[in-house]
């Protein structure tokens, strides 16, 4: 290599290790504050990308590449934590709350951008915008706050799988409306799309145990090799036919179950952290922070209306399950943010030049409920711990009326 192209390259190296030192700081920082460091992320890459403080000269396909891979970490290591038995029981159950988090979800974004004068093409595709959760940011979410492990988590999941399912037929309809693909060929991706879908569905929920002891191996490196080979091969082939790479991930996680499950998230969790950093980051470095101040307004009210939407869409979900009054709002607050794929339909739009406007509401919308979210659940936690003590689960009640009744007839 030539002098110029070195000093290039070196200069990228200092840049990318000031970066990650910058993200230990604000993750130090989070950590010692007790809150999830996406916030932080977030905002750190808006003061360093287009318009902000300071403007790195990154490889934006570095970055790209490195966010992608983050969102696939996460719901794979995710998908760990479940068996196929639980995600098809939490499917089911969920089912009706996903139609229902569809109706009132999706309706506001269309209603918006038809009230700000746009034409019904990207009208539908605010409605898209606004509709879908972040799977990456709820994700770690989850695992920062330790939450793994609580009753309302496989309901979340459940409504973020359905949501990726409905993608998978949105994005070609809206392809056909977006870039005049021919109708036969969106119905044929749709069609292709549930077949895959459910063919991923179908494997993660009877075939754990063949594909796990395939995975399985004395050696650290061979299991973490193939798990990490095989989960970034589903999720590019779900994303080829226009699945959710993510939701491919997540599959793939938990179609993995037992020890072999334990040994890949004990080795993939220092990767999943490092790339999910660099996700948040090159999220806020996306946006130019000049294009936002006009339509802060509008994003901000959106953002309120559907954040409201998100939390009676958690209530209907846990509707009929043992979880407390608190388990059950925290379950819909934790539905609050929206993220990569929101922006991913926006771009549709954006790219077709259809409204100059949908780009920057949709980045001030993303990025007030992507900060909002994960802050909502650490500011409400203590009103939802009083309200799980003062309100009891109506199954509490009903025991305790029952005992009352046979200790004292």
């Amino acid at each position: 290599m030539n002098g110029h192209v070195i000093g290039e390259f070196s200069l990228i190296l200092m840049e990318l290790g000031a970066i990650i030192i910058g993200l230990a700081i604000l993750a130090r920082l989070a950590h010692r504050a007790g809150v999830s460091p996406i916030p932080l992320y977030l905002l750190a890459g808006l003061a360093l990308g287009r318009g902000g403080i300071v403007s790195l000269e990154l490889s934006e396909a570095f970055i790209y590449l490195g966010a992608d891979i983050g969102v696939i970490l996460l719901l794979f290591t995710l998908g760990l934590e479940y068996t196929g038995e639980r995600l098809g029981e939490d499917l089911h159950s969920a089912l009706p709350a996903g139609f229902k988090d569809l109706a009132v979800n999706f309706a506001p974004g269309v209603i918006a951008g038809l009230v700000l004068g746009w034409e019904v093409v990207p009208s539908l595709l605010l409605g898209g915008v606004v509709y879908i959760s972040s799977s990456g940011i709820i994700a770690k979410v989850l695992t920062d706050l330790d939450r793994l492990e609580n009753g309302e988590t496989p309901v979340i999941m459940s409504i973020l799988v359905l949501e990726d399912i409905a993608m998978a037929a949105y994005l070609p309809l809206m392809s056909i409306l977006v870039i005049g693909q021919g109708w036969l060929s969106g119905l044929g991706s749709i069609a292709i799309g549930g077949v895959v879908g459910g063919a991923l569905l179908f494997v993660a929920l009877h075939y754990s145990k063949p594909v796990s002891s395939l995975i399985a191996h004395r050696s650290n490196e061979v299991v973490l090799l193939s798990a990490l080979g095989l989960t970034l091969l589903v999720a590019g082939f779900a994303e080829w036919l226009q699945l959710s790479a993510a939701v491919g991930a997540f599959l793939v996680g938990i179609t993995l179950s037992g020890p072999v499950a334990e040994r890949t998230d004990r080795l993939i969790g220092p990767l999943r952290d490092l790339f999910a950093a660099i996700f948040f980051l090159f999220f806020g470095l996306s946006i130019d922070p000049t294009t936002l101040i006009p339509v802060l307004i509008p994003a901000a009210v959106l953002a309120l209306l559907t954040g409201v939407a998100k939390v009676f869409t958690g209530w209907w979900a846990t509707q009929g399950m043992d979880l407390n009054v608190g388990s059950r709002l925290r379950a819909g607050i934790t539905l609050i943010a929206r993220g990569e794929f929101s922006l991913v339909i926006a771009m549709m739009g954006i790219s077709a030049g259809l409204e100059p406007r949908l780009g920057t509401l949709s980045a001030a919308y993303v990025l007030f409920t992507a900060v909002l979210g994960p802050l909502a659940l650490r500011v409400t936690e203590p009103v939802l711990r009083q309200l799980t003590r003062t309100i009891p689960r109506r199954e509490s009640r009903e025991r305790e009326a029952i005992a009352t009744r046979l200790t004292h007839p």
